[in-house]
């Protein structure tokens, strides 16, 4: 296992984090609370016996049942090998109050007196108005003097100009965590984000460096491209070898849900490194960035242009949805993210056609024939 920097911060994080959001469960359901908890627990034990000494988990991952399962893997003397992290649910604080109640909740739940990592999870501009209005920051800063908690970071889920903002607004912030991949250098918080929240001496760690799987299983166009390569690895193995080669980057967190995946993630982290990519892998890497650019289906640059829509409608998100079904082959996640993170007002079903969009926008989509498709594809199953 690889060692590396964490921002300020005198420790070294294992390049490779186990993240506890896609455990094995017994049936299909995104984040389901029927985990095997038998195959569960050999996995992250496994990766704490081969060098893994950061864990994280969330509130609601596996609807709950995430935290309880972490809790119960690090009995047995592995809570003392490893940094925990785990993530308060912003969005469900109505009162001050309550970020104690949920952080006690959580610190019984890991069976642990201490969160040496604590994040507020799936920050965005309006999220942090949330935080600011009900003393987040106040009622953090309290718990770290009172041992509760380690150190602060975040979580980052919005358009990147609002990271910089978050990044500034609070100067106690020790960590961020940010979706980072090779397809994913121009999104939300980016390759720009990445390196505005290095300088600022925090530690960043990746989430999603295969974009929940969809980099691991590509389609045969790319995973053609990986297999006449004359260095044989995987497509996972390739994707999380672009994140490490990253300087910027303390470590990746990966949601391995099979005994197989821990231990290929494994052998990559033992010898995978800050520029450790020769020149041809890395225009390897960039041949398959545009075989997947090349099957959009909807030449949306997210230019905002188009909205507000008149009836509600997130046209962009929409759009982007439709196109990662396409891109990946991956329907499930776009439909689960459609269903889990839209309001049904916003929602491809909710559009009358109005044309209004279709004035504004530079690309000269046809907005109004694109949205029932995409309702088509990404509503819930008939």
């Amino acid at each position: 296992m690889k060692y590396r920097n964490f921002g300020k911060l005198d420790w070294k994080p294992s390049a490779l984090g186990f993240g506890c959001m896609r455990l094995p469960s017994f049936d299909t359901a995104p984040m389901s609370q029927n985990i095997d908890e038998a195959g569960a627990m050999r996995m992250i034990r496994l990766g704490i016996d081969s060098g893994i000494n950061y864990v994280d988990t969330a509130y609601p991952y596996h609807n709950g049942s995430s935290e309880l399962l972490l809790g119960k893997a690090l009995r047995d003397g592995y809570r003392q090998k490893v940094k925990l992290a785990t993530k308060s649910p912003v969005w469900l604080i109505q009162k001050p109050e309550d970020f104690d109640t949920y952080l006690n909740e959580q610190l019984k739940k890991l069976q642990t007196d201490h969160i040496d990592f604590y994040l507020l999870h799936a920050l965005s501009e309006e999220r942090w108005d949330w935080v600011l209005k009900f003393k987040m920051l106040e009622r953090a800063e309290a718990a770290i003097k009172d041992g509760r908690i380690g150190y602060l970071g975040f979580s980052f889920h919005d358009k990147k100009e609002a990271f910089p903002k978050i990044v500034d607004a609070y100067a106690g912030w020790t960590f961020c965590q940010i979706q980072y991949n090779y397809m994913d250098t121009g999104y939300q918080a980016g390759t720009e984000g990445l390196k505005y929240a290095a300088s600022k001496g925090l530690g960043v760690i990746v989430m999603e460096p295969l974009r929940g799987g969809a980099l691991a299983n590509p389609p045969k166009a790319v995973r053609e491209i990986f297999d006449a390569y004359p260095t044989k690895r995987s497509p996972a193995e390739w994707g999380l070898r672009w994140v490490w080669n990253q300087p910027e980057v303390s470590f990746l967190l990966s949601g391995m849900s099979s005994m197989p995946q821990v231990e290929e993630n494994l052998r990559a982290a033992g010898d995978a490194g800050t520029g450790s990519l020769t020149g041809p892998e890395l225009e390897l890497i960039a041949a398959a960035k545009k075989k997947f650019e090349e099957r959009t289906a909807i030449p949306c640059t997210r230019c905002g242009y188009c909205i507000p829509c008149p009836n509600g409608l997130d046209i962009p998100f929409n759009f982007e949805l439709y196109n990662a079904a396409e891109i990946y082959e991956d329907v499930n996640s776009a439909r689960f993210r459609y269903l889990r993170f839209m309001e049904e007002g916003a929602r491809a079903g909710a559009c009358t056609g109005c044309r209004a969009c279709e004035e504004k926008c530079p690309q000269k989509i046809p907005i109004s024939e694109w949205m029932p498709k995409a309702a088509a594809v990404l509503g819930e199953k008939k």
